[in-house]
């Protein structure tokens, strides 16, 4: 695949909580890898990802989403999110159409500024706005930092995107390819089925408990039939929350379990067996060897 004046290089795809980062980055490698939600700080680690073309191939970094840090959970995020600055070619910055900046966002200005690297500026969301106030955002974000180019797109539709990543790939260094064209990810299937049993529970939990769920997989185990055996323990801080997480004679821990059985089936394409197990862990959040154990360190 590789021809004259390849280019490669990784990019960190930046921005505050919920502006549509991990959507917009399933949709640039065609695959969905990481999970997403209406819920603020449902990324909390960082994600690689592999797009790959004629052109060049990009190695994507999905960073959690910058917001003010209540816990030592809050601190690990946010230093991901800034440490990963440093570590890449290009920062995609990736905004929703407004003209004011708020506190979050200017604290992650400045550590791009700092970070000294090209910044390129994805307006997402252009399918909720118009041209006029596209413009005054493209326009507010360019002066409070310098941006080699800048792009509407609509991640939810996957409007503009290839324009999005033939701009990403003419500002990346020539070089030879990082990693085997076929590779998506880095990530393990374990780690990612985790992930989406996560998703499931923000997606259908009352808004006092997502924040304090986290997800093990205590076990995965191939048949020689092709089955895949997965146990996953389901983490929270208080014994109320483990009551609601399982519902009303278990009908919340199985329709978690029943979604997230079939997601984990399409990406693993074969058949699973899930089972789920809900465990209290107080104030885990704060406790610095649980966020160890949990994949939760620098």
């Amino acid at each position: 695949m590789r021809g004259d004046g390849f280019r490669s290089g990784f990019v960190a795809i930046a921005g505050r909580t919920n502006v549509g980062k991990s959507t917009l980055m399933n949709h640039l490698i065609g695959m969905k890898l990481a999970i997403t939600s209406n819920r603020p700080q449902t990324t909390r680690r960082r994600m690689q990802t592999v797009y790959t073309c004629e052109k060049g191939q990009i190695v994507f970094l999905d960073t959690p989403g910058i917001h003010e840090a209540h816990n030592r959970l809050s601190e690990y995020m946010d230093d991901v999110a800034y440490k990963s600055l440093s570590d890449v070619d290009l920062i995609l910055f990736v905004t929703e159409p407004v003209t004011y900046i708020g506190k979050g966002e200017r604290i992650m200005i400045e550590k791009m500024k700092q970070a000294d690297k090209p910044v390129i500026l994805a307006v997402n969301k252009l399918d909720t706005t118009d041209d006029e106030q596209l413009e005054k955002a493209v326009r507010t974000y360019s002066e409070a930092i310098d941006i080699r180019a800048s792009v509407a797109v609509s991640a939810l539709k996957g409007i503009n995107l290839d324009r999005l990543t033939d701009i990403i790939i003419s500002l990346l260094p020539e070089g030879p390819m990082l990693y085997d064209e076929d590779t998506v990810t880095d990530e393990t299937e374990r780690n990612i089925s985790a992930e989406i049993i996560r998703e499931k529970a923000l997606r259908n939990l009352k808004d006092e408990v997502p924040h304090g769920v986290a997800v093990s997989v205590v076990s995965f185990k191939e048949r020689s039939s092709g089955l895949i055996d997965i146990e996953a323990d389901i983490i929270c801080e208080r014994e109320s929350h483990k009551g609601i997480i399982i519902g009303k004679g278990g009908s919340m821990l199985k329709r978690i379990g029943t979604e997230s059985r079939k997601d984990i089936e399409e990406l693993l394409q074969t058949q699973v067996n899930l089972k789920l197990f809900v465990k209290v862990r107080k104030d885990w959040r704060q406790n610095p060897v649980m966020l160890k154990s949990l994949g939760y360190r620098e």
